[in-house]
């Protein structure tokens, strides 16, 4: 009997602890940058770093990048990257430790912060991802930044503007006057990125609440939330891209980057999507790491990408 009333007790409490064990919070997102793993980058790279470099001033405020330079005095190819968060939160890297594959390779890195939604809502991010390409192109002497080779990179909200970033046309009625002159991207790196946004402000969708705030009240909105879509830009010609996205990620749907690579195979543009079995919203693990970087140098192979030692 006491032996019984003691295994209740435990069960009790395991139930209580269970109960108040903290869960997983599908608005705020765990963001991990070490989502690329090569089994030589072990070594860092002594890169020429050049911090919180104003390349926008815009609602009032700069919006600064950081360029973490190849050595050398030969051109390098660049990979402009762009952070998750839902569009309203979190920054860019305070370092370049979650890169450290990239830069082995011999890719320069900037790594962009962009008006979040409290500061803006749409289109500003996307006009500053653009915005930032442009700064590449007209400083790409100063930082020995190859404008044959400009990668854009980002991961959930960050992928999604990357894509924008990526696949707009030159001529649009987004960009920022002073940014219509960009460089000519070469590649697109996804990591599971949005591509539409009308499904999220749904009711139930996880991201209901940061799309429409994002996206902003209006009456035109079906026709707003297609002009901000990636899907909306797929034809042909676009550049390369690379897709990475977890089949059980629970916060950014897997089957939006299903659709967006099968409309790229559609209209001939050269996609690459690796499929993480079982993959969460970036938390994936060593070993999946080291297949996404294995998939990612296949990529950049295919598509003459790769830089020269």
């Amino acid at each position: 009997m006491k032996r019984s009333c003691l295994l209740l007790s435990l069960l009790a409490l395991r139930g209580l602890s269970l109960a108040q064990a903290p869960q997983p919070d599908l608005q705020h997102p765990p963001v991990n940058p070490e989502f690329i793993a090569l089994p030589h980058s072990q070594a860092d790279v002594k890169t020429i770093e050049h911090k919180n470099i104003t390349y926008l001033h815009a609602s009032g405020a700069d919006q600064q990048l950081d360029v973490y330079q190849q050595p050398g005095n030969g051109p390098a190819p660049v990979i402009v990257y762009l952070h998750g968060g839902a569009w309203w939160k979190n920054a860019r890297p305070a370092s370049s430790t979650g890169f450290r594959s990239l830069l082995s390779l011999g890719f320069s890195l900037v790594t962009v912060e962009y008006r979040l939604t409290g500061v803006a809502p749409a289109p500003a991010s996307v006009q500053d991802a653009r915005c930032s390409l442009s700064w590449v192109k007209r400083n790409a002497k100063q930082y020995n930044f190859d404008l044959n080779e400009v990668i854009v990179f980002g991961t959930s909200s960050g992928g999604h503007l990357a894509l924008m970033a990526g696949m707009m046309p030159e001529h649009n009625d987004v960009d920022l006057a002073e940014c219509a002159d960009q460089p000519k991207v070469a590649a697109i790196f996804d990591f599971y990125g949005i591509t539409d946004l009308m499904p999220l402000t749904a009711p139930g969708a996880t991201l209901k609440k940061s799309a429409s705030n994002w996206l902003g009240e209006r009456a035109d909105l079906p026709a707003f939330a297609e002009k901000m879509s990636p899907l909306h830009y797929v034809r042909p010609n676009l550049p390369p891209v690379f897709i990475v996205h977890g089949d059980a990620d629970p916060v950014v749907p897997y089957e939006q980057s299903i659709q967006l690579r099968d409309r790229l195979r559609t209209v001939h543009v050269p996609v690459r999507m690796f499929t993480v079995p079982g993959g969460q919203h970036g938390k994936f693990s060593a070993e999946q790491s080291l297949e996404v970087g294995e998939q990612m140098k296949q990529f950049l192979l295919d598509n003459h990408l790769m830089p020269q030692p």
